[in-house]
């Protein structure tokens, strides 16, 4: 019963679900980034390229067994090719999302600049407990 305890303590922590969450939301948009640079980004650079696959590149550099050993040294340079494109769209997406939440900090500021400097309209019963309360002023003032 103690070990059941502490399970749902340790799964009722915040920190818990939010990791959860992050880790979930992370693999979505990890999904996101890889479908942009495979579906859109990866072509458009293979027709400005020319189609060049750097991934066949490779260097027999013995025979062990009977079998050729080779060197796979463009599948090493096609990933890292794979790896800066990534970084560079996930670079301009992070990018676009800071620039349009400045947008909107920069609209709130203005928002609330407005709400500041709008006049506030007092109700009547007010205004008038202020004229009664200044005019016993004055009367105190004259005696």
């Amino acid at each position: 019963m103690k070990i059941l305890k502490e399970f749902t303590d340790f799964i009722n922590r915040g920190n818990v679900i939010d990791l959860a969450v992050g880790v979930i939301i992370g693999a979505a948009f990890g999904k996101i980034v890889s479908s942009l640079v495979a579906d859109i980004i990866t072509p458009l650079l293979g027709i400005i390229v020319g189609g060049v696959n750097l991934s066949k590149l490779a260097v027999v550099i013995g025979e062990q067994q009977g079998k050729e050993v080779v060197l796979s040294y463009g599948k090493f340079l096609q990933s890292g090719f794979d790896f800066l494109v990534t970084a560079a769209a996930l670079f301009f997406i992070i990018r676009l999302v800071n620039h349009f939440d400045r947008l909107r900090k920069i609209q709130l500021k203005k928002d609330q600049e407005a709400a500041e400097a709008a006049p506030v309209s007092i109700p009547e019963e007010i205004m008038l407990l202020r004229e009664i309360r200044d005019s016993l002023k004055q009367g105190r003032t004259q005696q």
